[in-house]
């Protein structure tokens, strides 16, 4: 997930983590009082439409080969942060997004390892008015229920690969999970902005890419894919984590392949930059 600091920074502090439970369906809103979050930004500009306040929240139970934010791995990293306090800050840049044709997107780590304090912002957020986006794996997405669908105007979805062995390399988790959930939001008529992370080697795999693009276009909900060049950006963070970075020696993909891969979704009707 894209983490571009701007104008706010919140980092790491510790705490105890709320609880977090299954749904389905419809469930009675359970308030939640804190969660825990990395970092936030105010005035992004690649996490939705318009400028956005984005809120990194901690806690991922992904662990991709190529994340630029593992310091978000742990949720007890993260620093404990009312509900009322993002709430007010959101207020406070209210007038502005709208006018800017923005929103709040919540992002990670993955937001759905704390989906009551996801769901609650998100509801705090609809009844300012603001456009809302969810930017998930997917993975936990059995988690999300309808009525907090509701309150969920777009969802910003990994697709991290499209066969379950490429899937499990990348990140150590299966992929049937994401793909059921793009099909709920499917029969929703949720919208949906496809992301793709290219990684030589690892994600450039054409047959999968091409099945990729058509299940992709057969939802009828997808706006947009997003073809993003795998970068070493976050390779340091490894090192601060002590944790052994095993893409040292792959290089971003040419530039070629890059609108290669664009051409291939464009081809089944989709939208691709």
């Amino acid at each position: 997930m894209a983490h571009q600091t701007n104008l706010l920074d919140v980092r790491d502090a510790h705490g105890g983590a709320p609880g977090v439970h299954a749904h389905g369906g419809h469930a009675a809103r359970r308030p939640v009082a804190h969660g825990f979050v990395h970092s936030k930004e105010a005035g992004g500009a690649v996490d939705g439409p318009g400028i956005r306040y984005v809120l990194f929240v901690s806690g991922c139970p992904l662990r991709c080969l190529y994340c630029h934010n593992p310091d978000t791995w742990h949720m007890r990293k993260g620093k404990e942060t009312s509900v009322s306090e993002i709430v007010a800050e959101m207020a406070s840049y209210s007038n502005f997004l709208k006018r800017a044709k923005g929103g709040i997107t919540i992002t990670g780590g993955e937001p759905l390892t704390q989906v009551e304090f996801t769901a609650e912002i998100f509801h705090a957020a609809k009844k300012m008015g603001l456009h809302t986006a969810l930017d998930t794996s997917g993975f936990l997405g059995k988690r999300v229920t309808d009525e907090m669908l509701e309150d969920i105007d777009l969802v910003l979805l990994d697709i991290k690969a499209f066969t379950e062995e490429t899937y499990f390399e990348v990140t150590g988790a299966q992929l049937q999970p994401t793909l059921d959930f793009a099909r709920r939001l499917s029969a929703l008529g949720k919208k949906i902005w496809l992301r793709y992370v290219l990684v030589p080697g690892l994600t450039d795999k054409l047959d999968e890419i091409e099945a990729l693009a058509a299940f992709a276009a057969d939802l009828g909900v997808v706006e947009r894919v997003d073809v993003l060049p795998f970068h070493k950006l976050g390779e340091f963070k490894w090192k601060e984590c002590g944790r052994e970075y095993k893409l040292a020696d792959t290089e971003p993909p040419s530039r070629e392949l890059v609108e290669q891969v664009r051409s291939i979704f464009r081809s089944h009707g989709l939208k691709a930059a």
